[in-house]
């Protein structure tokens, strides 16, 4: 429709037209006229957050299970550094997401007026596109492009700076329809040219992740590994691309993965490589598949053709969406082979817990999870060395069941945990945090209280740093410096929120724990307090001095 409208209001209409539903934000007095706007709009959810690094992540969590841009809000100059780590993750982690800025007036702008920055130049480095809406009439336009770039190719996030000034103009704007993904089909010579590589191949193994992988890419792509036997493998922290139960799961690459699926690796002639990047920590610091891979074909599938051939050598390319590839795949009939069950096995075995002589073992509990919790639980989880546990020992149940960031950031854990249960009521949400980690966003449980989120919160506790202690051990054996951590009561503090807390110190207490948080409703957070001995689910302190 055209009407004459304030930039704000025209701003909520695009963002309706585009099927938003949810925003997150902390206010500002730069973007009122938005906020007004909201006010007459009962059809967008508005998640009022205390700090904008919650606001970053709650977005970006968002548009990974929705496929579709997250939407986060904040004020110019502190609140657009707060969110930059947002914006970050989701460029790293390849998801949409739509950060709006509130910015200084036209008039005042270049002056280094209140709280201003130059935020093209600050964002463009870590955006897939960003930009200053200087006309209203324009804001139609500009919305639509941020979905359109968000969405296609690799997704990622777009940044967009709107005067304050801007958004009280009243002006006359044509409103753009809902934008989809394009889609991005397979070429038949390239499949053609697949199966018979595949069907050459003696040792084929498949590396998936990346961004796109939907419930219909999952069934179609397990379906056909689990027909021909070929190992399945998952990128850093994409362990949700196929159920893990398909009888072609071998497991996680990464940080500690399983030594018999390392092998698999470098023992492939042919990887398939279906939506990653195959980033440093995938791949291993580039090592356990190297750009150039001497021996090893490798087929390199991605919805972005400036990723193809960025840093890898492909032997063959698909500039494919990840439904329309796994589509594609499904219908390639090949002679069944064992290495599929053989790797399943082999992982089953790997994420099968053994007690440890310790006070508190992290292995068991998430056993002891597995059993209590239901099947397509939400794991949501930041950057330490506690979320391995979860990694190698959870069964996850295909795509939108991980949130974790590919990034490495701290803090994610909460706030993505957040927006989960608010995008999702009807789901079990874990948020999984460090000591370290949950101070970061920590703050974010009074909104997830305020909002009634159902999430049940778990806290390891080792008063360190974990991640960088270890690896401090490793280079500097027993030369402890700047890891150790002062922690406060995590239960006392959940309970101050308004959460349901109970602290947790042995093995054998967190079963009826568990089932005693399971009882309530609500957030409900249970304090973990390990020993830092125990670095990981396999080392110690101790052996890595040795």
């Amino acid at each position: 429709m055209t009407n004459s409208r304030t930039g704000g209001r025209i701003l909520v209409d695009q963002l309706i037209a585009q099927g938003c539903d949810r925003i997150f934000t902390v206010p500002g007095e730069s973007f009122l006229a938005v906020l007004d706007a909201l006010h007459d709009s009962p059809e967008i959810d508005v998640v009022v957050c205390r700090q904008e690094g919650g606001v970053g992540f709650m977005a970006c969590a968002d548009g990974a299970m929705t496929n579709r841009p997250g939407i986060a809000f904040v004020t110019r100059g502190p609140g657009a550094t707060n969110a930059s780590i947002g914006v970050h993750v989701a460029m790293q982690d390849s998801q949409p997401m739509i950060l709006f800025i509130g910015d200084v007036d036209r008039g005042t702008k270049d002056r280094e007026a209140f709280q201003e920055i130059d935020f093209q130049a600050m964002f463009s480095p870590i955006a897939k596109w960003a930009a200053k809406i200087d006309d209203a009439a324009r804001i139609p336009e500009y919305i639509a492009r941020a979905y359109a770039t968000a969405m296609n190719g690799r997704p990622g996030p777009v940044v967009l700076a709107l005067p304050e000034d801007m958004l009280l103009d009243v002006v006359a704007a044509v409103d753009r329809p809902r934008v989809e993904r394009a889609v991005q089909a397979c070429d038949p010579a390239q499949l053609r040219a697949l199966a018979g590589m595949i069907g050459n191949a003696e040792r084929p193994l498949a590396i998936i992740g990346g961004a796109g992988w939907d419930k219909a890419a999952a069934s179609d792509f397990a379906a056909w590994a689990e027909r021909s036997g070929i190992p399945v493998a998952a990128a850093f922290r994409r362990q949700d691309a196929i159920a893990n139960e398909s009888a072609a799961w071998a497991g996680n690459l990464g940080y500690g993965p399983n030594p018999k699926l390392v092998e698999r690796v470098k023992a492939a002639d042919l990887l398939l490589v279906v939506g990653p990047r195959l980033g440093e920590a995938t791949t291993d610091g580039y090592t356990l598949v190297t750009p150039d891979h001497p021996g090893q074909t490798l087929v390199h599938v991605h919805p972005d053709p400036n990723e193809l051939g960025q840093t890898y050598r492909a032997d063959l390319a698909f500039c494919a969406g990840m439904t329309e590839f796994a589509a594609a795949v499904h219908a390639i009939d090949l002679a069944p082979r064992s290495t599929g069950t053989d790797a399943h096995a082999e992982w089953l075995a790997w994420s099968t817990p053994a007690p440890r002589d310790v006070k508190m073992d992290l292995g068991p509990c998430v056993a002891t999870m597995r059993e209590t919790l239901p099947a397509d639980t939400i794991i949501c989880n930041g950057a330490g060395n506690y979320s391995g546990w979860w990694h190698r020992y959870w069964r996850y149940a295909g795509p939108t069941s991980q949130l974790a960031p590919t990034a490495g950031a701290m803090g994610y854990g909460v706030p993505a945990a957040t927006a989960a249960a608010l995008r999702h009521p009807d789901r079990m949400v874990v948020a999984l945090a460090g000591d370290g980690c949950f101070l970061m966003n920590g703050q974010e449980l009074a909104t997830a209280v305020a909002h009634g989120a159902n999430m049940l919160v778990l806290v390891i506790d080792n008063s360190t740093y974990g991640t960088i202690r270890m690896h401090q051990e490793r280079e500097y054996p027993g030369r402890i410096s700047g890891t150790r951590l002062q922690n406060p009561d995590f239960a006392a503090l959940g309970r101050a929120y308004g959460c349901w807390a109970e602290t947790v110190e042995e093995t054998a207490q967190f079963a009826p724990a568990l089932d005693r948080a399971m009882a309530q409703s609500g957030v409900r957070l249970l304090h973990i307090k390990t020993d830092i001995e125990v670095i990981t689910a396999g080392t110690t302190i101790t052996a890595l001095r040795k």
